[in-house]
């Protein structure tokens, strides 16, 4: 092959990478099984599918990061659906830290999580918030596989139970 029949070559293949690399993450169901979240709301769809994007890609920071993400967007849309989201909000009408969201949440009897979601809750939180604010830990793996007792059915069982409560599925 000659130098220029090469260089062609090489052309074609950067635009075929350049060309995937704008398509929209799909969901890989590593973390969160795409189909818990799919047909509920767009942003809470496209959060799952970089949960999935990021834990495949081993960006296990951004991951732990919107897990966190996704636990308070699924507990204010829990409370929302039982249109009970004044209890979760500050005199001027915000909605609460996500420490306190959690905690309200595990004692509101009209969500009656379970005890899986009350124990990883917390986890979850905690992970996201050292993986956005401590400049000196990096999430791994077993950062995020450690969250659920099995791999990630502690996930999947929290995701399930505030889709539900939402009225969401």
């Amino acid at each position: 092959m000659n130098r220029f029949a090469k260089y062609v070559v090489a052309k074609l293949i950067q635009a075929d990478v350049d060309r995937i690399e704008k398509l929209p993450p799909e969901s890989t169901n590593q973390v969160i099984d795409f189909n818990l979240v799919k047909g509920t709301r767009g942003y809470i769809e496209r959060t799952v599918q970089q949960i999935n994007g990021t834990y495949e890609k081993g960006w296990y920071d951004a991951c732990a990061v919107m897990l966190r993400r996704l636990i308070e967007t699924l507990i204010i849309e829990a409370y929302e659906g039982k249109k009970i989201d004044h209890k979760i909000k500050n005199n001027n009408g915000d909605f609460l830290p996500l420490d306190k969201l959690i905690d309200e949440a595990c004692k509101e009897a009209a969500l009656n999580l379970s005890r899986d979601t009350k124990r990883i809750l917390p986890k979850i939180k905690n992970l996201g918030d050292r993986s956005a604010h401590n400049r000196r830990f990096n999430a791994n793996r077993s950062s995020i596989e450690q969250l659920s007792q099995a791999p990630f059915l502690d996930i999947q069982t929290l995701v399930q139970d505030l889709i539900y409560l939402a009225g969401l599925k």
